[in-house]
């Protein structure tokens, strides 16, 4: 199933940006002004291994991560009708975001580095990509990934706003593209 096969407010839509950008809370509001089904695909795989991230990570690797990843997010991307927020790592695999951008309404939830670095304490210790890394090889690892993001049909800036204002931002821009797209 591809794109132009479903109607534009039948899409699914994907939340993407860097790690603890606020995907999932703002992907949960989404869902619920929208009265659609919310997937936090980390949150699938972790139930699917009986175990957090941090732990697949360290007993599975990185590589078997990535592998279940991709394979879930191509199979919700196929589905109508869902909100899915992906981790950050996930859009850096071309098949990922092949699937996102092709049969889905892509979001990228951006946020300064400056901003960011904020949230890193509440971050360091549930994110398996953030340990033994020093700042300055995070902010590296931030930036670089900085060209996978910017492939996304709408970019939104975080910096200095609630989730709520994020969610009802999201929802006023579907309503409107969905109105010049399928008018009634």
């Amino acid at each position: 199933m591809r794109l132009r096969e479903v109607p534009v407010r039948q899409q699914s839509i994907v939340l993407m940006g860097f790690m603890g950008v606020g995907k999932t809370t703002i992907g949960s509001l989404v869902a619920q002004k929208l009265y659609r089904s919310f997937v936090d695909i980390d949150e699938e795989i972790e139930k699917e291994f009986g175990m957090p991230t941090t732990d697949i990570f360290k007993v599975h690797g990185e590589t078997v991560f990535r592998e279940h990843e991709k394979n879930l997010i191509q199979s919700y991307c196929e589905q109508k009708l869902k909100i899915i927020s992906i981790g950050g790592g996930a859009f850096m695999q071309p098949e990922v975001r092949e699937a996102c951008l092709a049969n889905c309404t892509v979001f990228y939830l951006d946020v300064s580095w400056e901003q960011w670095k904020e949230r890193l304490d509440i971050l360091i210790d549930s994110r398996p990509i953030l340990q033994n890394r020093d700042l300055a090889e995070i902010e590296k690892l931030f930036y670089e990934r900085q060209g996978a993001y910017s492939l996304n049909h709408s970019t939104l800036s975080v910096n200095d706003q609630s989730p709520e204002q994020i969610a009802d931002h999201i929802v006023e821009s579907l309503k409107l593209a969905w109105d010049i797209y399928e008018p009634q």
